[in-house]
């Protein structure tokens, strides 16, 4: 379990720098070993989005919301993700979502009123 929180925070020191394919090398290694780790499906998806592999972000970040439907900050990230690719119907239901259960999220606040 150790080496997995090492290898994951590999990979976020490796999205940091920069080096996106290091990064998702290490994720895809973490999931190989925990496919429901929603941390690394998470990472994975965001690194997704900066190689361009959009699809395949959005399946990665709705994942861990799936895994772990109470992190704020994961339905933040798909929902901006969804937003920042035009799909601001489905970026929507995200960012209602947080505020049900933080209803003062300055950030699920400012996504919905850049949407409408």
């Amino acid at each position: 379990m150790a080496d997995i929180a090492a290898q994951l925070e590999k990979a976020v020191q490796h999205k940091i720098a920069g080096e996106y394919e290091e990064a998702v090398v290490l994720l895809k290694a973490v999931l190989a070993a925990e496919p429901n780790n929603p941390d690394a499906h998470h990472e994975l998806g965001l690194v997704l989005v900066f190689t361009g592999a959009f699809d395949e972000s959005v399946q990665e970040l709705e994942l861990a919301v799936r895994l772990n439907p109470r992190s704020i900050p994961f339905i933040l990230d798909f929902g901006k993700t969804l937003t920042m690719l035009g799909e601001y119907e489905k970026a929507i239901p995200a960012f209602e979502y947080v505020l049900r259960i933080d209803p003062t999220n300055q950030e699920a606040i400012k996504n919905l009123d850049f949407i409408r």
